[in-house]
């Protein structure tokens, strides 16, 4: 049965490793004849939460006027939501922690979305620096009771094509073509 899949990528990067991982991944699950749409959150203008809960108040519209309704309409429809990203001082990019922020106004409704995905590049730190980036994601996934379907990590990369050749390629096409 066919998936429908949102990426929220978090790099500001174009065409650098983190965009690599996860055309990598769009390849698996395309191939496996899922839905993908992928919203480059670095391109978009989003505030952060505010924090007043007038999204709880108006079932799930922000106070703010912003690119995030497009992303929260397409994750009411969404199987698995896809977070990827570079390490940005050990966690996700802070564009993308916005995104992730505001989806705090789906709270208050029902949705599809049942799983979950990690995709993370990393610089000298490597797997171990992206260990609160994952503590985050897990996290997320309990409070929001979806199945955490898998975390690819590319770890050591300093240029922006430092992944070609690597096999968390692999692992991400794969990882995109089970979930």
């Amino acid at each position: 049965m066919s998936k429908n899949i949102v990426i929220l990528f978090g790099s500001p990067r174009i065409d650098g490793n983190t965009d690599k991982l996860t055309a990598a991944f769009i390849e698996g699950a395309e191939s496996a004849g899922n839905a993908v749409t992928m919203f480059r959150v670095a391109d978009m203008a989003i505030g952060g939460c505010r924090g007043c809960h007038h999204c709880f108040v108006e079932k799930g519209v922000c106070i703010q006027k912003d690119d995030m309704p497009l992303i929260l309409d397409a994750l009411r429809k969404a199987d698995i939501m896809v977070m990827a990203s570079p390490l940005y001082f050990f966690g996700v990019t802070a564009q993308l922690k916005l995104a992730v922020d505001r989806t705090f106004a789906l709270l208050s409704e029902e949705r599809p979305t049942k799983r979950a995905a990690l995709l993370m590049t990393a610089g000298r730190g490597g797997v171990e620096a992206c260990e609160g980036a994952v503590a985050m994601y897990n996290r997320m996934c309990r409070h929001s009771n979806w199945d955490a379907a898998g975390v690819v990590i590319a770890g050591g990369l300093q240029g922006k094509d430092d992944i070609l050749g690597r096999p968390e390629l692999e692992q991400a096409r794969a990882l995109g073509r089970e979930i």
